[in-house]
C-alpha cells in the first residue's frame, strides 16, 4: 500500500498545480534516456547480463529482428505506429545492420526497403525476406546485390489492416515445414496471388499458415494478437493483450471438419498465475487517470469489478521459445513475454498436465517475486524477441514514451500526450549469460554443403536446425533424402530425427514405411508427429488403433484426432472407448464429437447400451450424449433422423432429465436447420403433447 500511494502521488500533485504551474503540467511524462541509461535501470536475473546491441541513430521503433542463413541481420521499423498512414505514406523500412568493427555493437545500418506502410515481421526464405505488411505477406529480394530490395511480389492479400495492434505478423518456419503468423482472429478475405484457381478464404476468428513449397495455406487456431511460439514438440502457444499464454489445444483443421458441431473456444489460458506480474514503473498519469474513471463507473454501477492500472498484464507480446543453447540448461523450453505497458520481460516454464494434452505454464523457482528482466524507465517497450545463433536472446524495444492505441483513452487526457514522442528512438539488447563470452561473426550456412546441412540437424540450438530444414527444402537436392534417411535411423537425438522426418516431407519422400516406423519411435514427440503424418499415407490402421495404449497423453490425444478422418465400426468402438477413459478430461470428448463416426447414430446406440444414457449415465456422458443428438437433428440425414426419433418414441416413458436433456438438444439442433427433412407424424405428434404439458 505504500507503494502505490507514492506512486500516485506525484502524478495527482501535478493534476492539481497544472491549474497555475505549466512546468509540472509538462512533466507528467518522464523525458527519454539514453541507451545505456535504460541499461543500468534493468532488474535481471543475476545470472546474465544486458548489453546494447542497437540503438539510434541505426535503428528507430524496432518491432522485429531477424539473423538469416547468411548471418545478416534485419530488423523491421514502424515508425507509424499508432496511426494509420495514408495511401502511399507509410514511413516504415526494413534495414540491414552491421557490427563493421566486430565490438558487439552495430555501428551501420542500410535500408533493405522502405516506405512500408505498417510492417510488422519478416523471414527469410529463398533468396530474399517475406514481409507481412497488412493487407499483403509479400516476397522482397535484392537481385542486382546491391543490398535494397529491388522486385517485390504479393503472394497473399486481404488481411485485415484497420488497426497495428492486431494485423497479420510473427512469421515462424516450423519443423512441420509451415510458416505461421498471428492474425489476432481478424476478419479479411484471403487470396493467393500466384494462383487464381485457389480458393479465398475468410480470415475471421482464426490465425493463418502457409507452404510456399505446395502452395498450400489454411487457417489455424487462436487467435494470436501480438506473439507465438512453438515448443520442441510444435506444440502452439499465443498471446493476446492480457492474456500473456495460452494454448490452442485442437488444430483448426479438426475443430472445423464437422461443420454441425457448435463453434468451441479450444485456446485456453495455461497460466496459473493468471494477470499477476511484478511491475517497477509506476503507471502513467493517463492509465491510472482512466483506472479511476473506469473504477468509479463500475462502483456506480454496482459492477463488482477491478480496474487494475498495474502489476497485471496489459500488453503482453512477443511470445518466444527460448531453443538456444547457450543459457543455463534450465532455461531450455522457456517461454518469454514482453509486457510493453509494465516495461518488463516475463518468463513461462511449461509442463503438461498429468493424463492431458493441456500444459500448465509457471513462473520460475527463482522468480516467484519478481520478473526475469524489468526496467525503472517507463520508456522501455519490450515488444519483441530473437534467439540467435549464439543462443543469446535479443530483446526488441520500441522505446516510446507512450505505446497504447489512441482510440482507448479519453480525450481531454489524449490533449497532453505526443503519441509520436520516441519515434526516432529505438534499441535492441542482447541478453547473455555472464560466463558466455560475445559472438562477433555469424556463421554464413548458404555455403554449407548438403551434408553438413544434414548435421546441422544435430544441433543444439533450434536456430541452426531450422535454418538447415529451410535450405534443404529450398536446394532440392535429391541426394540428401538418403543422408537424411540415415540420420533419422541413425540419430540418438530425438529432435535431429524429427527434423530429419519433416526434410523428408518436404522433399516429397516419406513413405508409410518411414511414418510406420515412426510410429514405433521411443519418443512420444516423433510418435506423435508420425500419427499427424500417417493422414497422408496408407498405414496399417493396427498400427493407429495400438497408439490409444500409448503412456503419453498427447500421443492418445492425437491418435484421437487423426482417427476421426476414418469410418467403420472399429474406429466407432475405438472412439467409444477413448471417451469413457477420458470423459472428464473435456477435450477428449471434443475431439471426438470434431468426427463423423463419433457423432453417428451407430456410435450414440453404442455409447447408449454402454452406459445407459436414459437412466444410469452421469452428467458427462448426458452432455456428451446431447452434444451428438443435436448434432443429428442439425445434419439432417433421413435414415438417422428416423433412427434416433424411434428411440426417443421407444423410450417415451421416461421422465428423467436424462432423457429431457437429450432429446431438447436434438429438437435445438433440429430446429437450428433452415430446410428440414419432416419428422414422423408419430414423432411430431409427441412432441406437441411434450409442448402443451410443459405450457
Amino acid at each position: 500500500m505504500i507503494r502505490t500511494t507514492f506512486r500516485f502521488l506525484f502524478p495527482m500533485t501535478c493534476l492539481l498545480l497544472t491549474m497555475v504551474s505549466p512546468s509540472c503540467h509538462q512533466a507528467l511524462y518522464d523525458p527519454p534516456k539514453s541507451p545505456e541509461e535504460t541499461v543500468s535501470t534493468f532488474d535481471l536475473d543475476p545470472r546474465f547480463v544486458a548489453e546494447i546491441f542497437a540503438a539510434e541513430p541505426f535503428i528507430a521503433d524496432p518491432v522485429e529482428m531477424i539473423f538469416d542463413d547468411e548471418g545478416r541481420i534485419y530488423a523491421v521499423e514502424m515508425p507509424d505506429y499508432p496511426f494509420k498512414p495514408g495511401p502511399g505514406e507509410g514511413q516504415g523500412k526494413i534495414k540491414e545492420l552491421f557490427d563493421d568493427d566486430q565490438d558487439g555493437r552495430i555501428d551501420r545500418a542500410t535500408i533493405f526497403a522502405e516506405n512500408i506502410s505498417e510492417a510488422t515481421s519478416i523471414y527469410p526464405w529463398r533468396d530474399g525476406l517475406l514481409v507481412a505488411a497488412a493487407p499483403n505477406i509479400s516476397w522482397m529480394r535484392d537481385t542486382d546485390g546491391d543490398g535494397k530490395a529491388d522486385t517485390t511480389e504479393i503472394i497473399f492479400s486481404g488481411f485485415f489492416e484497420n488497426n497495428s495492434e492486431a494485423q497479420i505478423t510473427n512469421l515462424k518456419f516450423m519443423p512441420d515445414n509451415w510458416i505461421y503468423a498471428s492474425n489476432n482472429g481478424q476478419g479479411g478475405e484471403v487470396k493467393y496471388l500466384r494462383d487464381s484457381t485457389q480458393p479465398v478464404i475468410s480470415m475471421a476468428g482464426a490465425d493463418f499458415r502457409f507452404r510456399l513449397d505446395k502452395d498450400k495455406y489454411e487457417l489455424v487456431s487462436g487467435p494470436a494478437q501480438f506473439g507465438h511460439a512453438f515448443n520442441d514438440k510444435i506444440h502452439r502457444f499465443v498471446t493476446q493483450n492480457t492474456l500473456h499464454i495460452r494454448q490452442p489445444v485442437i488444430p483448426w483443421k479438426y475443430l472445423h471438419r464437422n461443420p454441425f458441431l457448435d463453434p468451441q473456444n479450444t485456446t485456453f489460458n495455461i497460466s496459473d498465475h493468471d494477470l499477476e506480474m511484478f511491475q517497477r514503473t509506476p503507471p502513467p498519469y493517463w492509465r491510472a487517470e482512466r483506472t479511476r474513471r473506469r473504477q468509479a463507473s463500475y462502483d456506480e454501477q454496482g459492477q463488482g469489478r477491478i480496474e487494475y492500472a498495474e502489476d497485471h498484464f496489459t500488453g503482453a507480446s512477443g511470445t518466444t521459445f527460448y531453443g538456444g543453447h547457450t543459457f543455463p540448461a534450465d532455461y531450455y523450453g522457456s517461454i518469454f513475454i514482453g509486457d510493453v505497458a509494465g516495461n518488463l520481460v516475463h518468463r513461462d516454464v511449461t509442463v503438461l498436465k498429468e493424463n492431458s494434452p493441456v500444459y500448465v505454464a509457471s513462473r520460475a523457482d527463482s522468480e516467484t517475486t519478481k520478473e526475469f528482466l524489468a526496467a525503472t524507465d517507463s520508456w522501455f517497450r519490450p515488444a519483441n524477441f530473437t534467439v540467435g545463433p549464439d543462443g543469446f536472446l535479443y530483446i526488441t524495444d520500441m522505446y516510446r514514451q507512450h505505446i497504447e492505441t489512441p482510440l482507448s483513452i479519453p480525450e481531454d487526457l489524449k490533449e497532453d500526450m505526443d503519441f509520436m514522442a520516441g519515434s526516432n528512438l529505438g534499441r535492441i539488447y542482447r541478453i547473455r549469460p555472464k560466463d558466455q563470452p560475445v559472438t562477433t561473426d555469424f556463421e554464413d550456412l548458404s555455403t554449407k554443403t548438403t551434408s553438413e546441412l544434414v548435421q546441422l540437424l544435430d544441433h543444439p540450438n533450434r536456430w541452426y536446425r531450422l535454418q538447415a530444414q529451410r535450405l534443404i527444402l529450398e536446394r532440392k537436392d535429391e541426394s540428401s533424402v538418403a543422408m537424411l534417411r540415415q540420420k533419422y535411423n541413425s540419430s540418438e537425438r530425438e529432435l535431429s530425427r524429427l527434423h530429419a522426418l519433416y526434410s523428408i516431407e518436404g522433399l516429397n519422400a516419406l513413405d508409410a514405411e518411414l511414418i510406420e516406423r515412426a510410429l514405433r519411435d521411443k519418443s512420444p514427440l516423433l510418435r506423435e508427429q508420425a500419427i499427424i503424418l500417417s493422414e497422408n499415407y496408407p498405414v496399417d490402421k493396427s498400427l493407429l488403433f495400438s497408439m490409444f495404449n500409448d503412456p503419453d497423453p498427447r500421443v492418445v490425444f492425437q491418435a484421437c484426432l487423426t482417427l476421426g478422418y476414418l469410418n467403420g465400426e472399429d474406429v466407432e468402438n475405438q472412439l467409444l472407448s477413448t471417451f469413457r477413459k477420458n470423459k472428464d478430461e473435456e477435450w477428449f470428448p471434443i475431439a471426438v464429437l470434431t468426427s463423423r463416426a463419433g457423432t453417428s447414430m451407430s456410435f450414440l446406440s453404442k455409447l447408449s447400451d454402454a452406459v445407459g444414457i436414459f437412466e444410469t449415465a452421469d452428467p458427462r456422458e448426458i452432455q456428451f450424449a446431447g452434444n451428438i443428438a443435436k448434432i443429428i437433428g442439425k445434419r439432417q440425414d433421413q435414415q438417422e433422423l428416423g433412427e434416433i426419433q424411434k428411440i426417443f418414441l421407444e423410450n417415451k416413458i421416461q421422465t428423467s432429465r436424462n432423457y429431457d436433456a437429450i432429446l431438447n438438444a436434438f429438437v435445438e439442433g433440429y430446429n437450428a436447420t433452415e430446410k428440414k427433412i419432416a419428422l414422423t407424424p408419430e414423432f411430431q405428434d409427441y412432441l406437441d403433447k411434450r409442448n402443451k404439458m410443459e405450457n
